[in-house]
């Protein structure tokens, strides 16, 4: 058996055993055994992968399976790994075992809650080993269902609004998606819908033009990319903790990595005709969701619109078309993957214990819940790209490679994106400030207790993992510089 099904052969088996599962005790350890599975199969196949490369395998991708699905359209279960795909399996995989001893405690329908938050694991796993069109989309729909119901049954507040507005607006950009891959494999004149053979055929840049805007679109949306972006503060204001990360840390890194899979290397030369408009569109993106945080009051809120400048940085980054800033925009998934789950995590740990997500409504806890607090400050300080942390790297990363384009456009719009490096200094030392810092106002507050070991196991995990990209980066960039070539190639023929 290829050692990649196991990541979907993982979740799969832990919706099965939590089916038959009998009492709280059993669902957490079917729970935990299967994150902590995948975690090490994770880390497992990193080694494998590096040892491959090692040794002098230069195959584009690695530890393919090739099965006929559907011979009639040669559809095909078409799964491989190059650098790029092991990194996010490796952050899927992290933030999966972190979201699920954050739910460790959850007291409605927990059996069924874990079924469906493991189904939606498989989805996301099974998108990033994907290289077949039609089984690349299968799974990114296969977690549509699975974020409707988490939200729309285990959530609070206006839950199914926000359920329905995420669905509908993520079912839109599927839409695109859909229109955009059949387009790609008619007018490709390929016989397959393997992602590699398509890139080998062109199509009329006419046609492209309208398949590039559908793609990217369509990946747009599910990345929370300005105008597209409505869903994200909803959704996460809404969604249990766990689904908060999840939603945030990989379902959101799902759009950007299909935008730059399937619409820039699938259809190149639009990519660069159109790439102007969609730069446009990414600059303003980091711009607004950073300065639309700063008014926010709502811990959530202020979380997910950061999310949204966050992740207007991967598009921004992925438009460039420069090996730099690409690398950039990869750490960059990783780290805001890490540290936007480290934020979700620590707010979903002071809302159990305060009921509320308003900072005007907290002060001086960190006098209480130390450990919650220097977890939540250094999420933080994370964040705003202090040097020792994920985010600084990746951000500069991105900020140098987008400078090494001369032309005024891209000089104009890299300085308005990197404006968003001081926004989020301000609102982030804010709210730290104003929730950990000063005198307890409400004396209930003083009978709180720290984190249980479940939450500080959960945190420390997230914590060495944004530490270490943050310190040691160049083993992911190597990683990801082995797995662009072919991409640049394409972009350049």
């Amino acid at each position: 058996m290829n050692f990649l099904l196991i990541f979907i052969l993982i979740p799969m088996l832990m919706m099965v055993g939590l089916f038959f599962a009998n009492n709280r005790k059993q669902i957490n350890l079917i729970t935990l055994s299967g994150s902590v599975l995948l975690l090490l199969s994770a880390i497992g196949l990193t080694f494998l992968y590096l040892h491959q490369r090692a040794i002098g395998n230069t195959a584009e991708m690695l530890f393919i399976t090739d099965v006929p699905w559907y011979p009639a359209f040669n559809i095909h279960f078409l799964v491989g790994v190059d650098g790029i795909s092991v990194i996010m399996l490796l952050l899927s995989s992290i933030i999966v075992f972190a979201s699920v001893l954050v739910s460790w405690k959850i007291d409605t329908m927990p059996k069924e809650y874990f079924i469906w938050f493991s189904l939606l694991s498989a989805g996301a796993f099974g998108f990033f080993i994907s290289l077949d069109l039609f089984t690349l989309f299968f799974f990114l729909e296969m977690s549509l269902v699975p974020k409707f119901l988490l939200i729309g049954i285990w959530g609070s507040g206006k839950k199914e609004y926000s359920a329905f507005k995420l669905a509908l607006m993520v079912m839109g950009g599927s839409v695109l998606v859909l229109f955009g891959i059949l387009g790609i494999y008619y007018f490709s004149g390929a016989e397959s819908m393997n992602l590699l053979e398509l890139a080998k055929h062109t199509i009329p840049l006419n046609i492209q033009y309208y398949l590039f805007v559908s793609s990217f679109v369509g990946f747009g949306i599910i990345g929370a990319m300005f105008p597209f972006h409505s869903w994200v503060p909803d959704g996460h204001s809404s969604a249990p903790t766990s689904v908060s990360m999840f939603l945030s840390g990989i379902s959101m890194k799902l759009g950007a990595y299909g935008a730059f899979r399937v619409a820039i290397f699938l259809l190149p030369e639009a990519a660069h005709q159109l790439a102007w408009i969609f730069l446009i569109l990414a600059a303003f993106s980091v711009f607004y969701g950073a300065f639309t945080a700063l008014a926010q009051t709502d811990l959530k809120y202020i979380n997910a619109y950061a999310s949204i400048s966050h992740c207007g940085l991967l598009f921004f980054a992925f438009l460039i078309f420069n090996e730099t800033a690409i690398t950039g925009a990869f750490l960059q998934m990783i780290s805001h993957g890490l540290i936007t789950a480290l934020f979700f995590a620590t707010i979903g740990m002071i809302y159990s214990r305060t009921h509320t997500r308003m900072i005007n409504d907290m002060n001086g806890l960190m006098k209480v819940i130390p450990f919650i607090g220097v977890s939540f400050t250094i999420a933080g300080l994370a964040s705003l790209g202090l040097p020792g942390f994920s985010g600084f790297i990746a951000e500069m990363t991105i900020f140098v490679g987008a400078f090494q384009e001369t032309d005024l456009l891209h000089r104009v719009l890299t300085l308005i994106a990197a404006t968003s490096i001081v926004i989020t200094a301000v609102y982030i030392l804010r709210v730290v400030g104003k929730v950990l810092f000063g005198t307890i106002t409400n004396k209930h507050h003083l009978e709180f207790a720290d984190a249980t070991w479940w939450e500080r196991v959960s945190v420390i995990v997230l914590v060495i993992a944004i530490a270490g990209l943050g310190s040691a980066p160049m083993l992911f960039s190597n990683m990801i510089n082995d797995s662009l070539q072919p991409v640049l190639n394409n972009l350049m023929r």
